[in-house]
C-alpha cells in the first residue's frame, strides 16, 4: 500500500507521531484537541478520534481525566541480560533476574500451594493437577516496580524439605541453584523462551504502565539431571526492556 493510499486516520497519526519523535510535541505537552486536528488536517471528527486512538495504543500519548490527552515521557529501555543460572552467592532472586549490578533491588513475594494447570504441568513434566509451590514476586529498583515473576516448583521434588518455601527456611531468599543443591539436586541446564503479548490489566498496572501495552515474557525452566525442578514466567513492560543473551561458547 502506498503512503497516499493509507487511511486518513493513519496519515494523521503518522504526522503527529513524527512530531512527537522529533520533539516538536515534547513530553507532557497537550495533544491538539480533536477539533484542532479536524481543522488542521481537514478530516472528520471520526478520523481525528481514530488517529488519537492509534497514538494511545502505541503508548505515545495518555488521557488525563477532565484535562485532555498528553504526550507521554518515553522510558529509557533497560537491558535484561540472560546468562543462564548463576553460582551460589550470586543467585538471589533479584540478581537472578536483574542484569545491572549497580541497581539496588528489593522484592516482595507470596507463596502458596496450587495444582498445576496444563501449561505448568507440561513444563514440569508432571500431571495436570499435581501440587506445586507457586511463588509470585514483584521486583523493585529504587522503590519502583520493574518486573514480575511467578515460579512453580513440583512438591514431589521439594515437598517436606527445608527448601519447600523459597522465601522461608535456612536458604530463604537464595536462588534456585543454591536451594536445589541443598537437597542434593545439581542444576545443570536452563531453558528459556522469549515472547511478547498484550499485558494483562493487573500486570501492566502493577508495573506502572498503561493498560493495553505489550509485555515481554521470559519463560524459564531449570533442570537437574534432565528433570525439571522449577519453571517461571518473568514479565516486563516491552517499552522498558530489551532482552540480551550472553551465552558461553564451548
Amino acid at each position: 500500500m502506498a503512503f497516499g493510499d493509507q487511511p486518513a486516520y493513519l496519515r494523521v497519526a503518522g504526522d503527529l507521531r513524527q512530531k512527537i519523535v522529533a520533539g516538536e510535541l515534547p513530553p507532557h505537552t497537550r495533544l491538539p484537541s480533536q477539533a484542532r486536528i479536524r481543522e488542521q488536517y481537514g478530516v472528520s471528527d471520526t478520523v481525528a478520534l481514530e488517529a488519537r486512538k492509534v497514538l494511545m495504543a502505541e503508548g505515545l500519548v495518555e488521557g488525563r481525566s477532565g484535562s485532555g490527552t498528553y504526550v507521554r515521557e518515553q522510558p529509557v529501555p533497560r537491558t535484561l541480560v540472560r546468562t543462564g543460572y548463576r553460582p551460589a552467592g550470586e543467585s538471589t532472586p533479584f540478581r537472578q533476574e536483574q542484569a545491572d549490578s549497580r541497581v539496588k533491588g528489593t522484592w516482595e513475594s507470596r507463596s502458596e500451594q496450587v495444582p498445576a494447570d496444563s501449561a505448568v504441568a507440561r513444563r514440569l513434566r508432571i500431571a495436570t493437577g499435581d501440587r506445586t509451590m507457586r511463588t509470585d514476586y514483584v521486583f523493585r529498583a529504587q522503590g519502583e516496580p520493574v518486573m514480575l515473576s511467578t515460579s512453580w516448583e513440583p512438591l514431589s521434588v521439594t515437598g517436606r524439605t527445608p527448601v519447600m518455601l523459597p522465601e522461608e527456611g535456612p536458604l530463604a531468599g537464595r536462588g534456585v541453584v543454591e536451594r536445589m543443591a541443598a537437597i542434593d539436586l545439581i542444576v545443570d541446564n536452563v531453558a528459556e523462551e522469549v515472547s511478547a503479548r498484550p499485558g494483562l490489566a493487573e500486570e501492566v498496572l502493577a508495573l506502572g504502565g498503561v493498560p493495553g501495552h505489550c509485555v515481554v515474557v521470559v519463560t524459564r525452566t531449570f533442570f537437574a539431571g534432565g528433570c525439571p525442578v522449577e519453571t517461571a514466567e518473568i514479565v516486563v513492560l516491552a517499552d522498558r526492556y530489551r532482552v540480551a543473551y550472553h551465552l558461553p561458547v564451548k
